[in-house]
């Protein structure tokens, strides 16, 4: 049996819808599936930030959806930020998700 095969029953998705395509597909190696979370950021003076303005911060947020085989730190349903310049994008069940390396986080939860 491959090692990455022993793994598989010890995730479980933050999707877990039945008939949900992402509830039996398991990112292989250091690949980790996101939802990238749209955040309205507040200043402290209470200013929100304009869409342009958010697009000049280098780190986004997102939901870890599935994390893949290698993956150890990093589980699902984790909230991360990480490179936006980072992954691909792809559909899955109408849904749009976001494809990254584990390399490409550079915080895990709030």
């Amino acid at each position: 049996m491959h090692g990455w095969r022993k793994k598989l029953g010890t995730h479980e998705s933050a999707l877990a819808v039945p008939g949900n395509k992402l509830n039996h597909m398991i990112p292989i190696g250091k690949n980790i599936i996101i939802k990238s979370i749209d955040q309205e950021i507040e200043t402290e003076s209470g200013l929100l930030l304009s869409a342009q303005d958010n697009n000049q911060l280098r780190y986004k947020k997102g939901l870890v959806i599935k994390s893949g085989t290698d993956v150890s730190v990093i589980k699902d349903g984790d909230t991360i930020y990480y490179d936006k310049h980072a992954g691909h994008t792809m559909m899955l069940n109408d849904q749009q998700y976001t494809l990254i390396l584990e390399r490409d986080v550079v915080i895990v939860g709030e």
